[in-house]
């Protein structure tokens, strides 16, 4: 098994957390939406990525919607002292599987409260605000009505950090006239490098970075750079990515999900893979290249 302590730490809101965590997207269904094909597996996954070391765990109430987090909690509860969950908000789930837009007080308020629910927890740790203001990427715009609602359920008691979601930098400096931002979870991997700057700025800041997709997404990276430097170093072009992301940053905090214990080893033997400066330098092309 892995040594996650090989992946290094950063700082979550007042927690330290491997870098080198999981997300739980892919416990749901299909579309991410309704109940796992093998739930017996899903537990599994989690309990093996806990004692594998995992301490930083990633999820939502609308994945499913509520799949997810009641699995969580009957693989885990009661949790480990050292387990940081963390959560998002701002969208809900239609019956045809459509992700909508849920900003008001009111949607705000019964997400926290499904998550303590479904999670068995009095407290969240972290909560993602996810701006919905642009689907497939950030979009410009206000987001201090419901960060000001999310703010107000943190000094209730019901939440002890925010983070935000699909964000520009601009969002991010607003956002800390209300509160306190932890976290930024944007799109970010090989092949899609917008928020280069961004990451490097609140690096500086000490403001942990949690890139979601970091291996493609629904869509997974395919390069024939990618695939050439992991026949160079013995490893699976999914293992090279994820260990590019970990090099790239110390606050890059690493969520890939995965339903199969098998897939789980592979990605914490990342911890134990170190790319070469050559490597990298391929690597760092990938997103100009026209023919990734």
């Amino acid at each position: 098994m892995s040594n996650l302590e090989k992946s290094g730490t950063f700082t979550l809101g007042d927690r330290t957390v491997k870098r080198l965590g999981y997300g739980a997207m892919q416990l749901a269904g299909k579309g991410v939406f309704g109940p796992p094909k093998d739930r017996a597996e899903a537990i599994a996954v989690l309990r093996e990525a806990v004692e594998s070391g995992v301490n930083h765990i990633d999820t939502s109430d609308f994945y499913g919607p509520h799949v997810t987090n009641q699995i969580i909690k009957e693989a885990l509860h009661p949790y480990r002292a050292d387990l940081v969950i963390v959560t998002k908000i701002g969208a809900t789930r239609g019956t045809d599987a459509s992700w909508n837009p849920a900003f008001s007080k009111e949607a705000l308020t019964q997400a926290i409260h499904d998550n303590l629910r479904n999670l068995g927890l009095d407290v969240i740790e972290v909560v993602n605000l996810r701006s919905m203001l642009g689907i497939h990427g950030p979009t410009e715009g206000s987001l201090e009505e419901p960060l000001t609602v999310l703010a107000d359920l943190q000094r209730q008691g019901l939440v002890k950090h925010v983070g935000l979601s699909n964000v520009t930098a601009r969002q991010v400096a607003d956002g800390r006239k209300i509160t306190r931002i932890v976290c930024v979870q944007n799109q970010y991997n090989l092949a899609h490098r917008e928020d280069d700057a961004f990451i490097d700025q609140l690096a500086a800041e000490g403001t942990a970075y949690v890139p979601f997709f970091p291996l493609g997404g629904f869509s997974p990276l395919q390069s024939s750079t990618l695939s050439d430097v992991s026949a160079r170093v013995g490893a699976t072009p999914l293992q090279v990515a994820l260990a590019w992301l970990l090099q790239r940053a110390p606050n890059i905090l690493l969520i890939p999900g995965t339903s199969s214990r098998g897939h789980l080893r592979e990605n914490l033997a990342v911890a134990d893979l170190v790319l070469p400066a050559d490597a990298i330098r391929d690597l760092d092309g990938i997103a100009g290249d026209k023919a990734a």
